[in-house]
């Protein structure tokens, strides 16, 4: 049975062509002088990003790893061909070698990058490449909205230390940790700009990923309506509507590639 808390595939691939750019981005920006064998994909979600790998590799291996048992069900269904396995990337444990160990928009979830990386770079082989993308959501003003209604008087007991369960470091680190093994380093920032269609669309984008934690410690559909309202009203100065009605919604993420 699928938990009730568990990532919600539907939802998310909503706004899926905002979601995969950065995966795509991503994947073209890896500089490689030859033709990948095995690419594991971490985080791999309803399997969008591993397409893209897929597309770019069509003769690779490509394992979507992910620890959603809805996310994984929703990529056996749509890309019926490929590898899925249920695990926790924090404590997956494996003796195969990849030529590329991939993830997009999922490390902020897992604590101990530094641990982490160092997992990543041991799944290497010996030309293998790490490439990353994490959203800077404490840089936007949508995250900060967000965390700022969970401090209320009237939220704070509930939503208390959700915030600890995001791990975003600043470029700086990354290139830190990976420079002590890795040949090689690509970092990068983009600032998305997200055409929406409303201000409310902005919440619908942003519940199946960043809002979602804390919606999760909320009681009741009516305590989770009202923490969305306020969250609504006090981004509604930052992201105004464009005279066609439309709202432009800036997000900002990092990217890094580690060649081995």
């Amino acid at each position: 049975m699928i938990n009730k808390n568990d990532w919600n595939p539907e939802l998310y691939l909503k706004y899926g062509n905002e979601r995969t750019q950065a995966s795509i981005d991503l994947v073209n920006r890896i500089s490689i002088g030859f033709i990948p064998e095995n690419i594991i994909d971490i985080g791999c979600g309803p399997g969008n990003s591993s397409d893209i790998l897929h597309r770019r590799w069509q003769s690779a291996r490509i394992v979507g790893l992910d620890s959603s048992a809805s996310m994984i069900e929703k990529a056996k269904i749509d890309y019926p061909d490929s590898e899925w396995i249920i695990a926790n990337a924090s404590t997956f444990e494996t003796k195969e070698k990849f030529d590329i160990v991939f993830s997009n928009a999922t490390i902020q979830w897992i604590p101990n990058h530094k641990e982490l990386l160092e997992k990543f770079y041991g799944m290497l082989s010996d030309r293998g490449i790490i490439a990353v993308q994490l959203p800077l959501f404490w840089d936007i003003n949508l995250g900060k909205a967000i965390e700022k209604v969970s401090k209320l008087e009237k939220w704070k007991s509930k939503t208390d230390g959700v915030i600890n369960l995001f791990t975003i470091h600043d470029y700086f680190f990354y290139y830190d940790v990976l420079s002590k093994k890795i040949n090689s380093i690509d970092l990068w920032e983009t600032n998305y700009i997200h055409v929406l269609d409303s201000q409310f669309s902005i919440l619908e984008f942003i519940r199946s990923s960043g809002l979602k934690p804390y919606l999760e410690r909320l009681d009741s559909e009516s305590e989770k309506l009202e923490f969305e309202e306020e969250v609504l009203e006090l981004i509604k100065k930052d992201y105004p509507l464009q005279e066609n009605g439309k709202v432009l919604v800036p997000f900002k993420r990092l990217f890094f590639i580690g060649y081995k």
